[in-house]
């Protein structure tokens, strides 16, 4: 019985390890520039950039409750840590905004995940374009600083109709790979840039449904960025469709983080049948 109690207790060990390593060790006291200055004028950030927005999602059913969706998102990226330091206060022209398509599968009062997609980050130097019908809904102007690509995972829990339960908590892991970030915005803590490097990243969201979105909203992000002709695209009234398509607001964090080393859960797991293999003889011996 001890024996068998240590082989479970290594593995779960070795499972929990093997989480962390899948998620990365979360950066704290990164730098971001939001005007592409530098490290040296960049803000400290302790753990996150906020994100705010909303998105349109479009569910096709693929059994008696299972279903695929396509999501499309614009985002506004106004300050880190919820310190009030307004990047485009702050830095003038500094605007930071964001895009974010995806693409997953789930189950209607179950949940659902993410198969890919694609977040890209934009610093825009000018102002009050962010809900307009510059661009898309003013979320892709200015220079393109980072390209993240969405990882199969995250995701969260969704009603019967597909809906995220009530203030649901939505996970998206991305990553971006050497060359996927612009110079000069992103720095480790010793000023290294991270340009040169491949980073994950991590959003967490609040996603609530959004009854009554305006028109502007539906035109730019449902129409134009999805590709949507049903209604509010055809020339009727637009409103959400319980189990068909529907918009959210949202609201959360995004985060950076490493990029574990390959070789390192291995290693572990080796670590951890060595340690069973020593217990054994232990009890062989008593």
């Amino acid at each position: 019985m001890k024996l068998l109690n240590k082989f479970a207790c290594a593995a779960a060990v070795a499972l929990a390890f093997a989480g962390t390593a899948n998620a990365g060790v979360v950066m704290n006291d990164w730098v971001f520039n939001p005007v592409g200055g530098g490290f040296a004028s960049g803000q400290t950030i302790g753990e996150y950039l906020d994100v705010n927005g909303n998105s349109f999602i479009q569910l096709s059913s693929t059994g008696t409750s299972s279903f695929s969706f396509k999501e499309h998102s614009v985002f506004n990226i106004p300050q880190a840590d919820s310190n009030f330091k307004l990047f485009p206060v702050t830095y003038p022209g500094g605007n930071i905004t964001a895009t974010f398509e995806a693409y997953g599968t789930g189950t209607l009062s179950g949940s659902f995940t993410f198969g890919g997609g694609l977040i890209k980050i934009y610093q825009n130097p000018t102002s009050g374009q962010y809900g307009t019908s510059a661009g898309i809904y003013g979320a892709n102007l200015g220079n393109l600083i980072a390209t993240f690509d969405v990882l199969a995972g995250g995701g969260g829990k969704v009603d019967q109709f597909g809906n995220p339960v009530s203030n649901g908590q939505v996970t998206v892991n991305a990553k971006a790979s050497a060359g996927d970030l612009a110079p000069g915005y992103f720095f480790r803590g010793n000023g290294d840039d991270l340009s040169n490097e491949s980073v994950l990243s991590f959003a967490f969201t609040n996603a609530n449904p959004l009854q009554d979105p305006n028109g502007m909203l539906v035109s730019e992000v449902a129409c134009q960025f999805a590709g949507f002709t049903g209604a509010g695209c055809d020339g009727s009234a637009y409103a959400n469709a319980a189990g068909q398509y529907f918009f959210l607001g949202t609201n959360g964090q995004f985060k950076l983080a490493e990029v574990p080393e390959p070789g390192s859960l291995a290693l572990f797991g080796i670590a951890m049948l060595g340690a069973g293999v020593v217990s054994r003889k232990r009890a062989k011996k008593a």
